[in-house]
């Protein structure tokens, strides 16, 4: 299903410390999502050699960076332990921005992710499951501008890890993230961030 642009977004935030994070404005509107966070979710991807990124939204990170599945952490929320989350990433600009006829693609779909305290006011998420879809790397085509990979929070449903609608097999291009959360019950975003990633320079 093609995604219409009405993604909406509102300041009025559970907590002080979302409501004065104004970068989160600036997650895209490419998607029917509805996202009204009540957490910060950070996103960080560690490196095979040097220290770990730490995902700023809206910031451009080259495409090396990028090759090991992120980690993810809430601040300032208050996720209740014992509970479970559902993580999600979709690019919204394959094969380009200007005409994004295969987007969203899947690149990240996980469950049964669990707070763990991490000491000043993060949670750490951490999961041991396998994940529906393991991160893919961003791989923008040669000669495309830079594609958006908005990452997604949810509250996990009862009943998630029985879901039949996606799973290793299930084609990642034209994922309807908004018709998906629907049918399986995930509700609105708690939490969300979003990246740039360019094409590898020697391959633009």
């Amino acid at each position: 299903m093609h995604i219409t642009r009405v993604f909406l977004f509102t300041l009025s935030f559970a907590f002080n410390a979302v409501c004065q994070d104004t970068s989160l404005a600036e997650i895209p509107d490419d998607t029917s999502i509805v996202f009204q966070p009540s957490v910060l979710l950070e996103v960080v991807f560690p490196q095979a050699s040097g220290p770990p990124i730490e995902v700023n939204a809206g910031i451009q990170l080259p495409r090396d960076t990028t090759a090991i599945s992120p980690t993810f952490s809430v601040r300032n929320g208050d996720l209740r332990l014992g509970s479970s989350f559902v993580i999600a990433s979709i690019d919204l600009d394959a094969p380009s921005p200007q005409a994004p006829t295969l987007s969203p693609i899947r690149h990240l779909l996980g469950g049964n992710f669990h707070p763990v305290p991490g000491g000043q006011g993060i949670q750490d998420l951490v999961n041991s499951t396998v994940a529906l879809t393991d991160w893919l790397q961003p791989t923008p085509p040669a000669g495309s501008d830079p594609h958006r990979y908005v990452f997604f929070l949810f509250n996990q449903p009862k009943g998630f890890n029985q879901q039949t609608l996606v799973d290793a097999t299930t084609p990642i291009t034209n994922f309807d993230l908004s018709q998906f959360s629907a049918d399986v019950g995930l509700g609105d975003p708690i939490g969300g961030t979003f990246i740039l990633v360019a094409s590898d320079p020697t391959t633009a």
